[in-house]
C-alpha cells in the first residue's frame, strides 16, 4: 500500500536539488511516495510547531522549539563552510555602525538571525521576506540586511557592500562550519520508519551529486532567474559530502551553535544539545 509523505522546503535551488530524487520517484522508495510542498524557511519553521509535515527542511535555530515532534537527520545539512548569512549594507559600513542601525532579517527563527546575535549582540531587526532584503537593501529603502540563499553570491551585481560574512566570522571563532539549515522527520512514525526515511533523503542527495545535469535543471526553477553558473555554484556551497553526512565536526557545530544561543537567551535552556538523535548517523558497535 503506498503512503504519501509531504516534504516542506524553501523554495531554493539546494533543497530543490536535494529532494529531486525523491520527488521524481527516481530512486527506490518502496511504497513511500513524496511530495513538495514550497515554502520559505521563516512559514516551515513555524509550521512544524504543528507538525504540518512528515519531513521539513528547518532552521538549525528553531530546532528546539521542535525537538520534542521531529527527530534531527543527520543528512540534509546546509552548513556554510567558511561561507554563510552576509550582513551588507547600502554604502560602505563597519560592524559597530551595522550593530547600531535598523537591520533587515529573513526571520527571527532563522540561523541567519542567530549567527547575527552572536557576532553583533542585541541588535534592532526588521523582518521581511528573505527575497526583498537584497532589494531593500539596494533602493535604499533598508540601510543594512541580512542575505542568504543566492543572494549570497549575487549581491556584488546590485552595488551594495559587504559588512561581515558571518561563516567566516563563526569559522574563525570556533575552527567549525556555520550550522544553518537541516532536514527533520516526524516522530510520529516510528523510529523505524524515521530511519527508512532519512535513508530515503541520504539516496536522493546521492543520487542529484551523481547526476547533477538533471538535478541543477530541476533546481533551477527555483533559482529566482539566476544563471547556470551561480545556479550549480550555489548549489555546491550546500549540497555535498557534507549534506551526506554532517560528520563528526558537523555535529559539534549544530550542538555548539544550539549552546552558543543558549548562552545570550535565544535558545531554550532547558533544551539539550548533546542529546540530538541525528537520524540516520552509523553508530559505531
Amino acid at each position: 500500500m503506498t503512503t504519501r509523505y509531504s516534504i516542506g522546503h524553501s523554495p531554493d535551488p539546494d533543497d530543490a536539488f536535494m529532494f529531486y530524487a525523491m520527488t521524481e520517484s527516481l530512486i527506490d522508495t518502496d511504497d513511500r511516495r513524496y511530495e513538495h510542498v514550497l515554502v520559505d524557511i521563516q512559514t516551515l519553521n513555524q509550521q512544524a510547531l504543528d507538525g504540518a509535515h512528515d519531513v521539513s527542511a528547518v532552521s538549525i535555530h528553531s530546532y528546539p522549539t521542535i525537538a520534542n515532534n521531529y527527530s534531527l537527520m543527520n543528512c540534509g545539512a546546509s552548513m556554510g563552510e567558511g561561507y554563510g548569512p552576509m550582513i551588507i549594507s547600502t554604502s560602505e559600513s563597519t560592524v559597530e555602525e551595522a550593530s547600531k542601525s535598523t537591520i533587515a532579517i529573513p526571520g527571527l527563527g532563522t540561523s541567519a538571525y542567530l549567527a547575527l546575535r552572536l557576532a553583533l549582540g542585541d541588535v534592532n531587526v526588521e523582518v521581511m521576506p528573505f527575497d526583498e532584503i537584497l532589494p531593500s537593501v539596494a533602493s535604499g529603502k533598508s540601510t543594512h540586511g541580512l542575505i542568504i540563499h543566492e543572494g549570497q553570491l549575487t549581491w556584488k551585481d546590485e552595488g551594495v557592500h559587504l559588512v561581515l560574512d558571518l561563516g567566516i566570522w563563526w569559522n574563525e571563532k570556533t575552527g567549525l562550519p556555520l550550522p544553518l539549515g537541516g532536514n527533520v522527520v516526524l516522530r510520529s512514525h516510528g523510529s523505524e520508519m524515521c530511519e527508512h526515511i532519512a535513508n530515503d533523503v541520504r539516496l536522493s542527495i546521492e543520487h542529484a551529486i551523481k547526476n547533477p545535469d538533471s538535478a541543477l535543471s530541476f533546481a533551477k526553477k527555483w533559482g529566482r532567474g539566476i544563471s547556470d553558473e551561480t545556479n550549480k555554484k550555489f548549489v555546491g556551497m550546500y549540497v555535498n559530502q557534507r549534506t551526506i553526512d554532517y560528520g563528526d565536526d558537523g555535529r559539534e557545530a549544530v550542538m555548539r551553535f544550539l549552546e552558543e544561543g543558549q548562552s545570550i537567551g535565544l535558545v531554550d535552556s532547558d533544551f539539550d544539545p548533546r542529546a540530538i538523535d541525528f537520524i540516520g548517523r552509523a553508530r559505531s558497535r
